[in-house]
């Protein structure tokens, strides 16, 4: 506080961006992962209890309504419905694969909302950071000028004053750049298992339930043994 005293307005307002910025990438980190969470836990239902319903509409019903999962499957159901009435003749496997693959864009472009602030205020706290330094020891040369001699009273204020701001600018950038690039790991792996249950879904219509993939779960019926070749008799 006191260095921040001594910094003036330039020193003030370089540490309130600062710290305005540290509490925007916070904000978007924790909502973020908050956000991958709840579709990670939609993907474990889905798995498990999604597709052993005997209708695609029943299954759909056990979805939350405001799930990523829920938003394909009624973007699903109301491009097979679409279909029919389409005058010009198009493919009912091309005309459902768009539909599903725009929704699964969708979804895939909410979720790297937020993400380019982080970016931002990791590749550009340092600089604002290096910002307050500079001034701090631009202050420390004019009182060095001022008192005709560098004396360790002239310019400690100054200096200490400059660091700081370094380290704030560190600060910032640090947890925000790990953010970001966890957060990216963690919407590939979401937009992996959104993808895989389109191309599952988009299989299940297209077939009229014929296929779908394997409950979790699941008993697999052992295959049949191998019948051993007797031997012809001598």
């Amino acid at each position: 506080m006191a260095a921040l005293e001594q910094g003036g307005l330039i020193a003030q307002t370089v540490f309130g961006i600062l710290v305005i910025m540290s509490a925007a990438s916070w904000y978007i980190m924790f909502t973020k992962l908050l956000e991958q969470q709840k579709i990670l836990n939609q993907a474990k239902r889905v798995r498990t209890s999604f597709w052993g319903t005997p209708t695609l509409k029943d299954a759909a019903s056990k979805l939350d309504k405001d799930s990523a999962y829920r938003q394909i499957v009624d973007d699903g159901l109301l491009a097979q419905d679409q279909h029919t009435k389409l005058i010009d003749p198009v493919d009912q496997h091309e005309w459902l694969g768009s539909s599903l693959s725009r929704s699964v864009a969708a979804i895939n472009s909410k979720l790297g909302n937020g993400l380019a602030v982080l970016a931002t205020v990791g590749s550009t706290s340092p600089f604002i950071g290096l910002f307050g330094t500079v001034i701090g020891i631009y202050r420390a040369l004019i009182k060095i000028g001022a008192a005709g001699q560098a004396s360790i009273d002239a310019v400690a204020g100054p200096v200490g004053e400059a660091l700081i701001m370094t380290a704030l600018g560190l600060a910032v950038a640090v947890p925000a750049v790990l953010g970001y690039n966890w957060l990216i790991r963690r919407n590939k792996v979401v937009a992996e298992q959104i993808g895989a249950f389109s191309v599952d879904l988009h299989g299940y219509m297209v077939s009229n339930g014929a296929v779908r993939p394997a409950i979790a779960g699941a008993k697999v019926a052992p295959a049949p043994a191998a019948k051993t070749a007797i031997p012809p008799k001598a």
